[in-house]
């Protein structure tokens, strides 16, 4: 999914929140009585199961109600109702912040690739700091291109593995809705990072295609979907070996490699080598020859550890806050992933609090951390502010809006959209977080040069995952890594690729 750079439409409206105050049945504005001999029968009355359109003039005629349609019928409801206060409380102000930000700021353009931007943009400081670098840019296309054709590849061994289920499943139609969507997750990055390696953006840059995404994948899509129907067919009624099946797979998957390769470019071979030129902070010149897989794993070298304080990239995992389950046990979603057999979701479920902990203890490292949230909600793109209390939706229409987090997740109203990075924190006397500094994906027009302001608040209610390094949580949270995970299934609000 991950939400694209302003270029797109605007993310779906936000709706506001009171987290203090959850919705009680018994506060609700309609409250019904009986006039004198009514019986109280619980039949419904057949007036009160129509739409009232009489009502409407009375409406109309009350005049703060003329006043609201004035402004609202002629205005984005945005602009009416932005809480002013929000401005000031959330500056770009921080006593606690990471010494070495990435540069330049990063712009995924009309491309889901959030999460592969966020990643790129933490691993970016291990080689910044490793090669004493002033800016640099890791390849998103490179992990793009392999990202579609591992995801294609998943997509038709799932549908053989799920040849029993019936083709109008819920987890069939859930596979068929999106095979090679943009979106991703954390350990799907690993998995790809550990397989194909790393490159500097200058030897695989962004191709027309890969910053505008949506045409190539619509014929990917298509041509998927079309390849799943014949794949279930002859794995139903052939007497086919699994292996003949299998080849009949491997050349599906070899034309989705044909059409990535027309319009992203050939990409760099993991295995090649390639020479890189360029000039440290000093202005001195420098050159490596290495390949793909070696500079990544470059980052897991004694040298990388001292210079990003004993991280060691390849190893962070996922805290997520997911109400709805059980903390303190692992979690993974069935049928989610992009390298068969090597990129199962595996996420540590923990309250928010834990979660923050964990953030804090990474910003003091010197080490940005990947977070994944609803980004739609409660935010202004434009001035870079995600607050709980941005719009006064409330206000303006008389009508109470208080989902639980957990009232969001069960009916659909949030889940994980993007990916950002973590780059500083505002701690209170007490060492309690106030407010977030956020490195964005959407250039430097978004927000105040790329970056934008979460109050701790919409950290609260928005944000569902952190990534961390295992040293920065609890013993308690590193053994549940070890547990056999709970499966959720494949259309969870926590299958949602940012």
């Amino acid at each position: 999914m991950g939400a694209s750079e302003s270029t797109l439409a605007p993310p779906r409206p936000s709706t506001p929140v009171r987290p203090a105050q959850p919705p009680r049945a018994h506060e609700d504005y309609v409250h019904v009585f009986h006039e004198k001999g009514d019986s109280g029968s619980d039949s419904p009355d057949p007036d009160s199961q129509n739409v009232p359109v009489a009502v409407t003039k009375d409406w109309t005629e009350q005049i703060q109600n003329r006043l609201a349609l004035l402004t609202l019928s002629s205005n984005a409801a945005n602009d009416c109702l932005k809480v002013p206060s929000t401005s000031i409380s959330d500056q770009q102000v921080f006593n606690l912040r990471i010494p070495y930000e990435g540069a330049p700021v990063t712009n995924q353009r009309s491309s889901g690739r959030c999460w592969i931007f966020a990643a790129t943009n933490v691993f970016r400081i291990a080689i910044m700091k490793r090669y004493k670098l002033k800016e640099f840019e890791l390849s998103q296309a490179y992990l793009f291109f392999w990202d579609k054709l591992e995801k294609a590849n998943y997509f038709l061994e799932s549908i053989l593995d799920t040849v029993d289920e019936s083709e109008d499943s819920r987890l069939i139609t859930s596979l068929m809705s999106s095979p090679v969507g943009d979106g991703g997750q954390w350990d799907m990055i690993r998995a790809l990072v550990l397989k194909y390696g790393l490159v500097p953006q200058s030897f695989y840059p962004d191709s027309f295609n890969a910053k505008n995404s949506y045409q190539m994948d619509s014929i990917i899509t298509t041509k998927l979907r079309e390849d799943a129907l014949r794949l279930r067919e002859i794995a139903k009624s052939s007497t086919l070996s699994r292996s003949t099946i299998s080849k009949i797979k491997a050349k599906m998957v070899h034309e989705i490699h044909g059409i990535l390769t027309l319009m992203l470019g050939p990409p760099p071979n993991p295995n090649d080598n390639f020479k890189w030129t360029f000039y440290d902070r000093d202005g001195k010149y420098q050159s490596l020859s290495t390949t793909p897989l070696a500079f990544a794993q470059e980052l897991s070298s004694s040298h990388s550890l001292r210079a990003c304080g004993g991280t060691d990239v390849h190893e962070l995992f996922s805290l997520v806050n997911d109400p709805r389950n059980t903390y303190s046990r692992l979690l993974t979603v069935d049928h989610l992933g992009n390298v068969y057999g090597n990129s199962a979701v595996a996420y540590v479920n923990t309250d928010v609090t834990s979660m923050k902990r964990a953030a804090i203890a990474m910003l003091r490292r010197g080490f940005p951390v990947f977070f994944g949230s609803d980004v739609g909600k409660q935010s202004d793109r434009a001035a870079g502010i995600l607050d709980p209390m941005l719009y006064q939706y409330e206000l303006a229409f008389n009508v109470k809006l208080g989902m639980s987090k957990t009232e969001r997740l069960v009916t659909g109203e949030s889940a994980m959209t993007h990916a950002m990075v973590l780059t500083a924190v505002h701690l209170d006397e007490e060492g309690k977080p106030v407010r977030w500094r956020v490195e964005n994906s959407w250039s430097e027009a978004a927000g105040t040069e790329g970056y934008f302001v979460m109050a701790d608040a919409w950290f609260d209610e928005f944000t569902y995952q952190v990534v961390v390094d295992p040293s920065c949580v609890s013993e308690e949270l590193r053994k549940v890594l070890k547990q056999k995970p709970k499966v959720l299934p494949r259309w969870d609000p926590m299958g949602a690729l940012a």
